[in-house]
């Protein structure tokens, strides 16, 4: 069954990357000049994703207000004959349906996938964590619906981490079935770099069948009696076909302060109309003699 719907996992605190998301959502933080959020809905649709359902919490409304329609802001640019603008945020309503269900606390990524399990139904769907931004062609998740296609089950992406990082990210072991595609016999996370099975970093796209839903509610609460969606997939990968996906493409954590700048940065380079400017300022910098000192 092609995979239609999409899962956003947007009712993140946003607690990395404070002060900023004290009073805006992290996945709405702009790069360049559309928030994270738009560049994430934008590589589903290019996937052949029709329905986008944002997992939203309290404080939230930003998110989903973005993809609706401002009829007051429309008005003016109409009268004001901006047309280049309005047509903008025309597109915006017309990149997919999109739909808001509410995560009431904050209990894991297992419990907000799960948030959505009425709306997902009985069929696969893609899950998508806005924290990581992914730059690639074809785009990320369609990597990993190609891999679903293929073999079933569900797929995980990853990327190679240097082996001295693995203790900051869930790492799988699996067994090569093809080029960049492992059948996966475990997930774990965060282990100590001598106990790691690999370098294979979960990162935050996902192909699911409806069977996680079984598998989130099977899964005990941890710390802060929140359900991790790894601890779920893991218990799977024991009793049922779970696949990792090795993407191509760039990746940037929006939760890290760097990776969140590099994102902005070469992602405006890659806009005819911004590239120019911000190639020549670029160039001019002169990083040697830049006082570093706030």
């Amino acid at each position: 069954m092609k995979v239609r719907k999409g899962v956003f996992l947007v009712a993140g605190l946003g607690t990395r990357t404070l002060p900023a998301a004290k009073s805006i959502p992290k996945v709405m933080l702009p790069l360049a000049d559309k928030p994270a959020i738009q560049y994430v809905v934008e590589e589903a649709v290019a996937a052949g994703i029709e329905q986008v359902i944002l997992v939203t919490a309290a404080g939230n409304q930003a998110v989903e207000d973005y993809f609706d329609t401002a009829y007051r802001l429309e008005e003016s640019l109409a009268a004001r004959g901006k047309q280049k603008e309005l047509a903008e945020l025309q597109a915006l309503k017309e990149l997919a349906t999109v739909i808001g269900v509410r995560q009431h606390a904050p209990l894991g990524t297992g419990d907000a996938i799960r948030t959505a399990r009425s709306v997902v139904g009985n069929e696969p769907f893609a899950v998508f964590l806005p924290d990581d931004v992914i730059d690639g062609e074809p785009p990320a998740i369609r990597q990993l619906m190609d891999v679903h296609e293929a073999h079933g089950g569900e797929v995980v992406a990853v990327m190679s981490v240097p082996h001295d990082h693995v203790d900051r990210y869930g790492i799988v072991e699996g067994t090569p079935v093809a080029a960049g595609i492992q059948r996966l016999q475990s997930l774990i996370e965060k282990p100590p770099v001598c106990e790691a099975p690999s370098n294979l970093a979960i990162v935050g796209r996902y192909v699911f069948t409806p069977a996680i839903f079984d598998y989130i509610d099977r899964t005990p609460a941890g710390a802060g009696g929140e359900i991790q969606v790894t601890d779920a997939i893991n218990t799977l990968a024991q009793e049922g076909p779970v696949y990792s996906c090795e993407f191509t493409g760039r990746r940037y954590d929006m939760g890290d302060k760097v990776g969140y700048l590099s994102a902005s940065i070469d992602l405006a380079l890659k806009r005819p109309d911004l590239r120019p400017g911000l190639a020549a300022y670029l160039r001019g910098l002169d990083l040697d003699n830049m006082d570093p000192t706030p």
